[in-house]
């Protein structure tokens, strides 16, 4: 009863599709055979076309010509390979001819060549911070620098009248220093390319270099500037120093008599400061919407001064794989990115980024930019250069991303933002495995702390 049921549902269902195809079993090539009639699919009829017009013409020529037996018989040995001497035109056969070994391997050949490449495959990026660590009482000021990485894969960040640094090998943080009331709060850090030690800009003027070792001051470098020194960076034993008074200054740290040169082109304040890979050249930005480009072996004049910018350049960052190009970014009235080729001191790209630039940072592995951004997103943007896609947008943030700096290995990215909050991004992808330390994380003291103090 069930069984007649779903037959009669079963056909009315197939009624009520009229646009569903119903397939009948094909039957075997046996069985389409017939006693009389020949199988249709194993005739040439191409051949058969021939051999009725054209090849009884050429017979008849080939006999009235006489010909040598040698030519005979290759005649006979080309037509058997190339199969013309067949006679019928109606063949009962069923299975074709093998084809010809030498033909059958360029045939496979080809087909390798053709087929396409494997393609890469897509880098995942998380959209989510790894970590994040409270650091209340961050400077909210866009023109400060107060975050930075050093070799020894440590971070140091500024918090108000304090330094601190946190090991990112063991997690655990710890005080260098901090300053009075009249010569604070700290402006500007920048770690030596040694990652031990440590170069710190103040309110009142002075620059202070710490070894981080030892957390021993050693050495206070006066007289250079006459205001804040908001940006500051290392060039071997050269530490340049960008002030308010928009004063740019070279300092020898080994000399007594520290201030070795001095460029001046800037009206306003200096808020970025970065040298080259090479240390040639010197890109300063400042307060007056001005960009210069500084060749360290020449006069004191710019070699370029970049004046296309509508606002203030903090962002500034030289590309690790083409050494003469420059990546910078504009404040709030500006909201772009531009790329310059500093041999020419030509603009080679700009880029609306619909919020303001706070910094940028080149992957080191891969042809990427990851810029941070202020009002009104407050995001993580990672480009793909040169085609300046978005490839991602880390968000999280709930103020303006300030300050930001790149892990030794390239691979991850701290932000810190005016929401009081430090985060890590893996944003650049995992290291090698080979270059994985394999050492333990030792265990320390209130390393499970994650608010720093």
């Amino acid at each position: 009863m069930d069984s007649g049921m779903n037959t009669s549902s079963h056909l009315k269902a197939q009624a009520r599709c009229p646009l569903q195809r119903s397939y009948l079993p094909k039957k075997t090539s046996k069985e389409n055979w017939d006693r009389f009639i020949p199988n249709r699919s194993a005739m040439d009829f191409d051949y058969a076309h021939y051999a009725l017009t054209e090849g009884r013409n050429e017979k008849d020529q080939a006999t009235k010509v006489s010909t040598s037996p040698s030519r005979e018989a290759y005649r006979k040995q080309l037509a058997e390979t190339m199969n013309l001497n067949r006679s019928r035109i109606l063949a009962f056969r069923n299975k074709p001819q093998a084809p010809v070994g030498s033909l059958h391997k360029l045939h496979s050949v080809s087909w390798l060549d053709q087929q396409p490449k494997p393609l890469k495959p897509r880098r995942y990026i998380p959209q989510t911070w790894e970590r994040m660590l409270d650091v209340p009482d961050i400077g909210d000021n866009f023109y400060l620098n107060l975050l930075d990485w050093g070799s020894a894969n440590v971070l140091a960040i500024a918090l108000d009248h304090t330094v601190y640094l946190w090991d990112a090998s063991t997690g655990s943080a710890s005080e260098l220093m901090s300053v009075d009331e009249e010569k604070g709060p700290v402006t500007s850090i920048n770690w030596a390319l040694d990652g031990c030690n440590l170069a710190v800009g103040l309110d009142n003027s002075e620059v202070q270099i710490w070894d981080c070792v030892t957390k021993r001051k050693l050495r206070t470098l006066k007289g250079g500037h006459q205001e804040r020194v908001g940006s500051l960076a290392w060039n071997s034993h050269i530490l340049t120093t960008g002030g308010m008074d928009g004063k740019v200054i070279n300092n020898d740290v080994r000399a007594r008599s520290h201030v070795v040169q001095s460029y001046r082109g800037h009206t306003l304040e200096v808020c970025g400061l970065k040298w080259s890979g090479s240390g040639q050249y010197l890109a300063s930005g400042g307060n007056d919407n001005v960009v210069h480009v500084w060749d360290r072996s020449s006069s004191t004049q710019w070699l370029h001064r970049l004046e296309e910018h509508t606002s203030a350049v903090k962002a500034l960052a030289w590309c690790p794989f083409q050494t003469n190009l420059l990546a910078t970014g504009g404040g709030d009235g500006d909201r772009m990115i531009k790329f310059w080729n500093t041999s020419t001191g030509a603009c080679l790209n700009s880029v609306e980024t619909g919020s303001q630039v706070c910094s940028l940072i080149w992957s080191k592995n891969e042809r990427e930019l990851l810029s941070s951004h202020g009002f009104t997103e407050n995001q993580l943007t990672l480009w793909k250069y040169p085609s300046m896609v978005k490839m991602a947008e880390l968000t999280g943030h709930t103020s303006r991303v300030l300050y930001m700096a790149q892990s030794p290995d390239g691979c991850t990215v701290a932000s810190a933002a005016a929401d009081e909050t430090l985060r890590f991004w893996n944003v650049f992808g995992v290291p090698d495995k080979a270059k994985k330390a394999a050492v333990k994380a030792v265990p320390v003291p209130f390393s499970n702390v994650t608010r720093i103090r």
